[in-house]
């Protein structure tokens, strides 16, 4: 990050800390060579992929098999301009083992729509990343009064 912007790095142990704290996040694909991001729920496994929860009949399935996808989750209070993002980089796989299948079936992420060819995808995670925001911008309060003084060409907020 950006020295003074009030965001700081955080590190993988404290970035799959935060993930475990989560329950949604959105897996990020390309779909016709565009990027996609559809909102899922997910749950940590134990060696620290990301599991997610569809039918296989599903086009975010036929999207993320086998493919490098993103996994983005994040907790902000707009109120106190704090919170925190983390960022998931990897494979999806399809969950074959029918033990593993099993364990995840009751431990796993719910299903938003269930269906009996509900599949689980792991998403190992290779590259996580993550940035905190302060609950106050690290700025000296001069600079911030100068960046929010209205310029010539930005008309003064009215009541």
């Amino acid at each position: 990050m950006y020295p003074r912007d009030g965001i700081r790095e955080i590190d993988r142990q404290e970035c799959l800390r935060l993930l475990a704290t989560a329950h949604v996040g959105r897996i990020v694909h390309t779909h016709h060579a565009l990027p996609a991001v559809l909102p899922v729920a997910f749950s940590l496994d134990d060696d620290f992929s990301v599991v997610v929860r569809t039918s296989a009949l599903s086009p975010l399935a036929h999207a993320i098999d086998q493919a490098v996808v993103a996994f983005q989750t994040d907790e902000v209070d707009p109120s106190t301009a704090s919170g925190w993002s983390v960022l998931v980089t990897g494979r999806a796989t399809v969950v074959t083992d029918p033990e593993d299948h099993l364990r995840l079936s009751r431990t796993g992420p719910p299903a938003w729509r269930s269906s009996r060819h509900d599949v689980f995808f792991r998403i190992e995670p290779v590259l996580v990343t993550g940035s905190a925001l302060g609950a106050k911008s690290e700025a000296p309060e001069g600079a911030l009064k100068r960046a929010l003084r209205p310029t010539a060409t930005t008309a003064p907020a009215t009541s």
